[in-house]
């Protein structure tokens, strides 16, 4: 197996099982771990018999820490970094890092392995291959509305905190009627839940369901004629102006940035 300066390890979302064999060996074959919480990690390393040396790594130090771990990885030593839990570089500091590393010729690689936007995508029904990831949402209201304009023919996947998901699921529901949403929670541990419906319904159902744990979800792309049908007070109100189904499909096209060909079916469909 080819060796090499730099590991990127991904370390267990929940459950410990899912670490993989050559993880484990990187973390005993390194010099030196690069952690988040050296706490949390410590943990994991006592649970696999790993006694290799941890020193922290995180969004607070991620800057100061480049000198330093470039001149331990050019003494000869090698290094590996992990994140408290899942992918680094996922949400997690790292990318500054191994942008330096690059940048002077350290040869680095990353191990496949757990990733909680992967594990939701994977088990939950999609039309499409493609999505976004955005990481953790925006605290501002207008920012969410704006990724979800912009992602909103994409599943977009996010993460987001427990005591914030209601704010944004209504946020959600009342910007962009009823989408189709996934919330994944606790995944892969003992009280792993997986919800997947409309999102009024979703709603509903944390409205009597405690919140607690990791979440990661995915806003799923708009059906057909679902935007259309968002805006079909706009679209009345101008077909009782007078103008024509061809002119109402270009003002609303041209004001929302909606599909203007969807728009002109929906007005065809409801003339019906």
């Amino acid at each position: 197996m080819k060796e090499y300066d730099f590991y990127i390890v991904p370390t267990p979302i929940g459950n410990l099982g899912d670490i993989t064999n050559r993880a484990v060996e990187v973390l005993k074959s390194v010099d030196i771990i690069a952690c988040e919480d050296m706490r949390v990690t410590q943990k994991l390393l006592n649970h696999f018999s790993i006694s290799t040396k941890c020193i922290s790594y995180h969004k607070f130090n991620e800057k100061e820490r480049l000198a330093k771990f470039t001149e331990i990885i050019k003494s000869g030593k090698k290094m590996a970094l992990v994140s408290d839990a899942g992918t680094p570089l996922f949400c997690d500091p790292g990318a500054i890092l191994v942008r330096e590393l690059r940048s002077q010729g350290i040869s680095l690689t990353a191990l496949p392995g757990a990733n909680a936007a992967i594990t939701l995508l994977s088990q939950v029904p999609r039309t499409s291959e493609e999505f976004a990831f955005v990481g953790f949402l925006p605290k501002s209201k207008s920012q969410i509305i704006d990724l979800l304009n912009k992602y909103k023919n994409t599943d977009m996947v996010f993460y987001e905190s427990p005591n914030r998901l209601m704010t944004t699921l209504e946020l959600v529901e009342e910007n962009f009627s009823d989408r189709n949403i996934s919330i994944g929670r606790e995944l892969t541990k003992v009280f792993e839940e997986v919800i997947t419906g409309k999102i009024s319904d979703v709603i509903s159902h944390f409205k009597t369901n405690i919140l607690k744990g990791e979440i990661a979800g995915i806003v799923h792309a708009c059906e057909n004629n679902e935007e259309a049908e968002h805006y079909s007070e706009k679209i009345k109100n101008l077909i009782n102006k007078g103008f024509s189904a061809k002119d109402v499909s270009i003002i609303i096209s041209t004001l929302y940035n909606v599909n203007k060909n969807e728009i002109y079916s929906y007005i065809l469909k409801a003339a019906k």
